[in-house]
């Protein structure tokens, strides 16, 4: 399988996978048609598959006019039905979802909206994140709590460390100056941030990034580490703790 990054809106991402064996496509998070409609065209691609993390606008902006246009079936979460518009495939929580030559496991990350959840491609080592994981943060906490977000982002982490991460926006450089208020001394973190700096320069995405990398440079998944706790003036304070201060520190940051 084959993922392209496709800008939208102002900072969001769109994902389109494709069998590139059958010429099938998914798209992932479409928050407006416009440039979708765009890429597959100048691809010569058909829409089979709308898949959507969770029921923001900024992810399913797209949904009606391209299911209009291509005949494609929208596939979310089963509890957010209601949310999702046009949705046409229900998933539930650890459920393996095969089209045609795609399949993903759905997980179900609950924090930035009760029904959210991820596609994990585990044959391509592929993950799309929505808004719950961004490189280098996470997102915040609309409609769930801070341990259904900690939970969801522990479970994330138990992913094989090569899964490369696609996330919902470009948020990485502002990310990474609240990162490093925090975990001054992390030097994985450093060259992450040169890395960026590089990227961004030369107008590239920072892009997938993986879950090795996140795990050693995004401090919302260091919430254990001790050194990070003292920064906050909580030392010694549970991991839970420790990711429900950051998370608000982030929030007016």
């Amino acid at each position: 399988m084959k993922v392209e990054i496709i800008p939208c809106l102002k900072d969001n991402y769109s994902y389109a996978v494709i069998d590139t064996k059958n010429n099938k496509t998914c798209i992932v998070d479409p928050s407006e048609s416009g440039p979708i409609i765009n890429f597959l065209e100048k691809n010569n691609l058909k829409l089979n598959y709308i898949l959507n993390t969770h029921h923001h606008y900024d992810h399913v902006g797209g949904n009606i006019e391209l299911k209009k246009k291509y005949g494609a079936k929208v596939v979310g979460f089963k509890k957010d039905f209601k949310r999702i518009p046009e949705i046409d495939i229900h998933l539930t929580d650890g459920e393996i979802w095969k089209e045609d030559n795609f399949e993903a496991k759905i997980i179900h990350i609950p924090g930035h909206t009760l029904g959210h959840i991820c596609f994990h491609f585990y044959n391509d080592d592929n993950l799309f994140t929505g808004d719950t994981l961004f490189s280098l943060g996470c997102g915040k906490i609309f409609e769930g709590t801070y341990e259904q977000m900690f939970s969801s982002l522990e479970k994330i982490k138990k992913l094989p460390p090569q899964t490369k991460v696609y996330c919902g926006h470009e948020y990485t450089l502002q990310n990474s100056k609240f990162c490093i208020k925090y975990d001054k001394e992390n030097k994985d973190l450093l060259k992450k941030i040169e890395d960026i700096n590089k990227k961004l320069k030369n107008n590239k995405p920072t892009i997938p990034s993986t879950i090795e990398d996140e795990i050693k440079s995004n401090i919302f998944l260091r919430s254990d580490n001790e050194s990070i706790k003292i920064n906050l003036n909580i030392g010694g304070s549970s991991s839970l703790v420790a990711f429900s201060k950051l998370r608000d520190l982030k929030d007016n940051f």
